[in-house]
């Protein structure tokens, strides 16, 4: 890819945890992942609510949430290429600000219809923060402290989705679903024009052209790496997975244990748990390898499934948090991974891990519905179940390569 200038002036340094302009970053990268992960999962918590009030069945009332992530599965990759010319910052401001903006106009939607067509646009808005933010802190840090960041933002997009769905639901015990999305909106908007505040400029930072055949061949090649197609493919199936179980656990949680709207929001502080395993899987990792933690996370994700069979809450809350632990430490560890062995082509190659990440929040969610629809609630979980077991053989696959290049260095 040909370079706009010739740049013979050698990068600055990368950021350090001491640095002024690091906290600044993290902040930002926080607030980014508080603001679009918000607006990602604004309906979630409410498909009850949408089923009664457009007297849609569940697996239609899921397509606001399929519709989002399958656009902006979609629109990352060009939101990826237009930040190699117009800067990583640049998209995701502009970003952040429209996803959250968009946000305001979904309470008001007359039918499903238009929501599902709003929550499209929106899909498109948002792709702008995950298929840049990764790249950003690849670039701007010090290599030494991109993992500590990067779980950072990623505790950041995991209490924003924990925000889009425990502030609309906590609302609805006094006020009705378009008043609640409305309040919820207003804190994504907010946390948006906080991200616009702290985002430090970028310093190390080169524009480039834009070549599309240059950029589909870049892209291609990740793909064609064994490794990172392992971990591409842990994206998909783990993402697909966890938002099938929190897209139609709100229905069991009604229908059999007799909770409120309320009460039904206060499931998603599971979403603690995802953020506080991806703070810290770094330090585990520096202890036991990448490999190893993510092939445990991966088969504590599918023990944590098996809780979900007894009609008990305490049992079902307790899967939740397992599951939610092990599967935000896997997407910590995989994205992280990723940066690593992309070592050309690096925003390419961030592109593509969340494309398919995406993808199974699509994909796998939309199947996950009709599987619902068929044969309910154990039926869902045995689907659940094998989309796991894939995932822990993506994991040993991982670990298995890795093994082999440790024995490579010491030999």
């Amino acid at each position: 890819m040909a370079e706009l200038d010739v740049h013979t002036t050698p990068l600055p340094p990368g950021m350090r945890r001491t640095d002024a302009r690091y906290r600044r970053a993290v902040v930002a990268m926080l607030t980014a992942g508080l603001a679009t992960f918000n607006a990602v999962y604004a309906t979630q918590a409410l498909l009850p609510a949408l089923v009664d009030e457009f007297h849609v069945s569940p697996d239609r009332a899921a397509l606001t949430v399929s519709v989002t992530t399958g656009l902006l599965a979609i629109s990352i990759v060009p939101a990826s290429i237009l930040s190699e010319r117009f800067g990583r910052g640049r998209v995701l401001i502009v970003s952040a600000l429209c996803a959250t903006l968009l946000s305001l106009a979904l309470p008001w939607a007359p039918s499903l219809e238009v929501l599902i067509g709003l929550r499209t646009l929106q899909g498109v808005a948002v792709a702008g923060v995950p298929a840049v933010a990764m790249a950003w802190l690849s670039e701007e840090l010090d290599p030494s402290d991109v993992g500590a960041a990067m779980g950072i933002y990623v505790a950041g997009t995991t209490v924003g989705g924990l925000s889009g769905r425990l502030i609309p639901s906590g609302l609805m015990e006094f006020l009705d679903w378009r008043w609640a999305m409305f309040g919820s909106s207003c804190i994504a908007v907010a946390c948006a024009l906080l991200t616009v505040l702290f985002l430090p400029t970028q310093r190390r930072f080169r524009p480039k052209s834009i070549n599309p055949r240059h950029e589909f061949w870049a892209t291609a090649s990740h793909v064609r790496n064994p490794r990172l197609l392992v971990l591409f493919l842990s994206a998909f199936l783990g993402m697909g997975a966890f938002v099938s179980l929190y897209n139609f656990v709100s229905f069991r949680m009604m229908h059999e244990f007799g909770l409120s709207e309320g009460l039904i929001g206060l499931v998603f502080l599971m979403y603690l748990t995802g953020t506080w395993s991806s703070a810290r899987v770094s330090r585990v990792v520096e202890r036991f390898s990448r490999g190893r933690v993510m092939a445990g996370s991966a088969v504590l994700m599918l023990l944590s499934l098996l809780l979900l069979f007894p009609t008990h809450l305490a049992t079902t809350l307790l899967a939740m948090a397992l599951f939610t632990a092990a599967f935000f430490a896997i997407h910590s560890i995989a994205s992280g991974w990723v940066g690593v062995l992309a070592t050309s082509h690096r925003a390419e190659g961030s592109s593509m891990y969340l494309f398919c990440y995406y993808a199974g929040s699509s994909i796998v969610g939309w199947l996950s519905g009709c599987v619902f629809a068929a044969v309910e609630w154990r039926g869902l979980v045995l689907w659940l179940l094998l989309l796991a077991a894939l995932l822990c053989g993506a994991a040993a696959l991982a670990l298995r390569a890795e093994q082999r290049d440790a024995r490579r260095a010491l030999a």
